[in-house]
């Protein structure tokens, strides 16, 4: 019986051990798979980008992500959430339009959402002027309104500090705002990380999030005289008719920046922002944003 007990756990061990070899080898054939399977690291001309997954901050890509670079009209990001973090802000309220912002888009050659001088505009409708025709004077109109001070300058001067100042409670390191619309002095730069997360604080915004999705709207404003007028603007994103799940956020060009986006989406439940700047032209700025998103989605 001793012997015959032996035998028995000798067969034992031996079908132990090759069960225990070929749970090795399974493991290690899909652990191959599941590496072959991971998407390859895109390769994009911008000189720097960064995705991440909007609902828990996690990184999906990086590439010279913590670099400082000049941002373009994306700076307009920070404007537009400035004035929607103030506190009990009425966007109905009206904004006359003064001559001091046409002669500054003229004299800048900057973006304009057309406005004309003497018509009453609301901080809603600047807003969307901002956004999407990536108006320099709807820009300078809302740190007007927005600012503090008994002269424009001063109102200006003070609408960028809260700018900086928003960029400080979001712990940001790399990001430093001198001007309201990207059109700087040499000290306006943040980052592709910096960026995407201020689009991603803003994005909680609902306000922002339905003007950002918008691809062109129209709207009725009243003239000087009383009576009204339509303004139509057309968003500047074109990736929001072409990128599947698109919601957002805003371009940005100018002979430093180059050509900057960023850009938000959600699929299956799952929103991911990301930014691109400093690419080459405007088709390799989508074809970038395209690769690192998908990359995105598929991490």
């Amino acid at each position: 019986m001793k012997i015959g007990f032996k035998r028995i756990n000798r067969v034992s061990a031996t079908a132990t051990v090759a069960l225990t070899a070929g749970a090795v080898i399974a493991g290690s054939v899909f652990a191959s798979s599941a590496q072959a399977a991971a998407p390859p690291v895109p390769k994009i001309t911008a000189k720097g980008g960064f995705v991440m997954n909007s609902g828990n901050g996690k990184a999906l890509y990086a590439k010279t992500a913590d670099t400082r670079r000049s941002t373009g009209s994306t700076t307009k990001i920070m404007t537009a959430k400035v004035v929607l973090d103030q506190k009990n802000v009425n966007l109905d309220s009206k904004v006359t339009i003064q001559k001091a912002y046409s002669d500054y888009i003229v004299s800048k050659g900057a973006s304009s959402a057309r406005l004309i001088v003497g018509d009453k505009v609301t901080v809603r409708q600047l807003l969307y002027g901002l956004m999407l025709p990536s108006g320099c004077d709807a820009a300078y109109a809302l740190a007007d309104k927005f600012g503090s001070g008994s002269t424009r300058a001063a109102r200006v001067k003070s609408f960028v500090g809260k700018m900086n100042a928003s960029a400080k409670s979001l712990g940001l390191k790399n990001t430093h705002f001198d001007s309201f619309d990207g059109i700087g002095n040499g000290t306006n730069y943040s980052t592709p990380r910096d960026l995407t997360k201020i689009a991603s604080s803003a994005m909680k915004n609902s306000t922002f999030r339905s003007i950002v999705k918008t691809r062109s709207t129209k709207q009725k404003v009243t003239t000087k005289s009383g009576g009204y007028r339509y303004m139509s603007w057309a968003n500047t994103n074109t990736m929001l008719g072409s990128y599947s799940g698109a919601i957002g956020v805003k371009t940005g060009s100018g002979p430093t920046a180059k050509y900057c986006l960023v850009f938000a989406a959600t699929r299956n439940g799952k929103t991911i922002v990301g930014t691109v700047l400093a690419s080459t032209n405007a088709t390799n700025r989508s074809a970038d944003m395209k690769k690192i998103m998908d990359y995105g989605f598929k991490k």
